[in-house]
C-alpha cells in the first residue's frame, strides 16, 4: 500500500517565490542599509547637538543622546540673532519665488509643448542650454542690472526674476515633457468646444499636470530655502537676511558655538522636511510621470 503525498496548501508556490525573491534582495539590501546609515548619520548628530550642553558636543568619546534633553540652545539662538525675524524672510523669499517659478514655467511649457511656431526647437534649446551655465557667471552682470534698477537691499532680485523664467530650464524641460503625455485628444475636443489656448491650460493642463507641478515648486523651495549668496550679495540690512545668511552669524572668526548652530539648523531642515514628507507622493508621481517625450 503506497503512502499518499499530501498537496501542498494553496498558494504555497507564491509564498516560496515571494521568499526566495525576499533572500536574494538581501545582497542589495546590505549595502544600501549601510549607506543610508551614513547619509542619516549627520542628521541625527545635528538634532542631538542641538539639545547637548557645549562640554556635551566637544566631549571624548562622544555620545549620540544628550545626558539631559533641554531647548537652552533654541532659547540662546533666538536671543543672539533674530531668528524667527530670519524664519519669515525665509519663508517669504521661497513662497514668492515658488509662485513665480511655477507660473512661468508651466505657461513656456504648455507653449513649447502644443504651440508650434517658426524656430521653437531652437528656442527651446536655447532655453536648455542656460542649465549649463553656472549661476556665478551671471552674478556680476545681475548685481550691476538691480543696481541701476534700483533693487539692492529688496527682495525684488530675490523673487521678480523667477516670474521671468530665470534660472527655470530644468523647471520648463520637466513640465514640457509632463504636457507631452497628455493625449492631444483633449486639447483638440476643447479647441472644438471653443475653448482658447489660455483656456485649455488654466482648465485642462493645469489639473492634471498637479504632481509635475508639485514637484517644481518642491525643487523651487528648497533650492530658495537654501539659498545663501544670493541673500548675502543682494542685502545689507541684517533685518533682511533669510536663515541661511543668518546661521553663519554662529559661526565666529576665531570660535564657534556648536550648540546653537545646531539648534538653528534645526529649525532650517524642519520646515523642508516636513514639506517633503507632505508632498512625497506627487513628488515621487511626478519625476516618474515626466517620460523622456521630444
Amino acid at each position: 500500500m503506497s503512502a499518499t503525498v499530501p498537496a501542498p496548501p494553496p498558494g504555497h508556490a507564491l509564498r516560496l517565490r515571494l521568499t526566495r525573491g525576499r533572500i536574494a534582495l538581501v545582497p542589495l539590501y546590505v549595502p544600501l542599509t549601510i549607506a543610508a546609515v551614513f547619509f542619516v548619520l549627520p542628521f541625527v548628530w545635528m538634532i542631538s547637538g542641538a539639545f547637548k550642553g557645549p562640554s556635551e558636543i566637544t566631549g571624548y568619546p562622544p555620545t549620540l543622546l544628550p545626558e539631559r534633553f533641554g531647548a537652552d540652545n533654541f532659547t540662546q539662538a533666538a536671543g543672539d540673532v533674530p531668528l524667527w525675524r530670519y524664519l519669515w524672510n525665509s519663508v517669504l523669499v521661497a513662497v514668492v519665488s515658488t509662485v513665480g517659478t511655477v507660473l512661468c514655467a508651466s505657461l513656456a511649457a504648455f507653449a513649447f509643448a502644443y504651440m508650434r511656431a517658426r524656430g521653437s526647437r531652437l528656442l527651446f534649446g536655447l532655453v536648455l542650454s542656460t542649465m549649463m551655465l553656472p549661476p556665478f557667471i551671471i552674478l556680476i552682470p545681475s548685481y550691476s542690472i538691480y543696481q541701476w534698477l534700483g533693487w539692492l537691499d529688496t527682495y525684488l532680485p530675490l523673487t521678480v526674476p523667477h516670474f521671468l523664467g530665470v534660472g527655470g530650464a530644468f523647471s520648463i524641460f520637466l513640465l514640457r515633457q509632463f504636457f507631452l503625455g497628455i493625449p492631444k485628444e483633449i486639447f483638440e475636443a476643447a479647441r472644438i468646444d471653443g475653448a482658447g489656448r489660455l483656456r485649455q491650460y488654466a482648465t485642462i493642463a493645469l489639473p492634471l499636470a498637479k504632481p509635475a507641478l508639485i514637484t517644481v515648486a518642491l525643487f523651487q523651495f528648497v533650492a530658495s530655502w537654501n539659498d545663501f549668496f544670493g541673500p548675502l550679495i543682494f542685502l545689507t540690512d541684517s533685518s533682511k537676511f533669510t536663515l541661511p545668511v543668518g546661521i553663519r552669524f554662529f559661526q565666529g572668526l576665531y570660535a564657534t558655538e556648536y550648540g546653537t548652530l545646531m539648534a538653528a539648523s534645526c529649525v532650517s531642515v524642519v520646515p523642508v522636511l516636513l514639506l517633503f514628507l507632505v508632498a512625497q507622493r506627487f513628488f515621487v508621481q511626478g519625476i516618474a510621470t515626466t517620460g523622456g517625450k521630444g
